[in-house]
């Protein structure tokens, strides 16, 4: 008669619960809480757009309607992204490196667009932006007119309410670099722009790119302030966003969750890929 060793000897499987019961507490709390507000409405918003056959899907994501709003979403968002990079970290560089009056002011005043409701903010744009208002007065004699209630509007709009997320992700970053290293490269002879371009500017731009991310993902889900200062003009200045509005007010639930669905698609796409170049940039900065 043979015997099974007691080392070759097969350990029952633990149940299921008893594995869960090992997990610690605040992961279980981060994965519930992730679970309800994240996952399932994106799974309940697929399964949605899953009712409809894939033609009728095709057709609603790709009309000429739907086309024209995916460009004038994301090439705006991007465009005021990228300008809120340049411009946003050169607010971040002023405000951590230099000493002026009213200093906290300005850097509360940075944080506005995060406080003030995006309807009033889309009102006072169109107002002030208008051409009897207090720039587009200015800019009408310069040939630059009708900037409300057109897509420039909807691109100002953007870039007011993107904003905050570029300064307050560089901010950091900057007043934890060290002087000394700067110091060291004006003691070796470089300039002022080589030594921003070759000492800060590296280890700096993975944050941008994050900050520029953030942008335009508040930019490309905004509503309340382009729905004031544009003309919601089908072809002209109508972003996605409200045009998944006016499909809701039709009771074209399945349309508008297509077109939330292209969105959602297609912003992932795009942060990926800005993601990617974050990766990349810290792997150059490694070497």
């Amino acid at each position: 008669m043979t015997t099974v060793s007691p080392s070759l000897e097969v350990e029952p499987k633990k149940p299921f619960w008893k594995k869960l019961a090992r997990v610690p507490w605040t992961w279980r709390i981060t994965i519930g809480y992730l679970t309800v507000m994240l996952f399932i409405p994106i799974i309940a918003m697929f399964l949605k757009a899953g009712t409809e056959p894939p033609s009728r899907f095709w057709a609603i994501a790709t009309s000429d309607i739907a086309l024209s709003t995916y460009n004038v979403t994301f090439v705006t968002a991007i465009f005021a992204a990228f300008l809120n990079g340049i411009f946003g970290t050169l607010i971040a560089w002023v405000l951590v490196r230099y000493d002026f009056p009213f200093k906290r002011v300005i850097d509360a005043t940075v944080d506005l667009p995060f406080a003030l409701p995006t309807s009033v903010a889309g009102l006072t744009l169109a107002t002030v932006y208008s051409n009897n208002g207090w720039i587009g007065s200015l800019l009408a004699p310069l040939g630059i007119q009708q900037i409300s209630f057109s897509r420039t509007g909807v691109a100002v709009a953007m870039i007011f309410i993107s904003l905050p997320f570029i300064v307050r992700t560089v901010q950091p970053v900057l007043q934890e670099m060290e002087h000394e290293i700067e110091e060291a490269a004006w003691c070796l002879g470089a300039s002022q722009w080589q030594t921003f371009w070759k000492v800060i500017l590296p280890p700096l731009f993975p944050t941008i790119l994050t900050g520029v991310a953030l942008g335009f993902s508040r930019a490309v889900g905004e509503y309340g302030s382009t729905v004031i200062i544009s003309s919601n003009t089908p072809f002209q200045d109508l972003i996605a966003p409200v045009l998944i509005f006016q499909r809701l007010e039709q009771y074209d639930y399945s349309g508008a969750t297509v077109i939330g669905i292209v969105l959602l698609s297609i912003s992932l796409v795009l942060l990926l890929a800005i993601n990617f170049l974050q990766a990349w940039a810290r792997r150059y900065d490694s070497r």
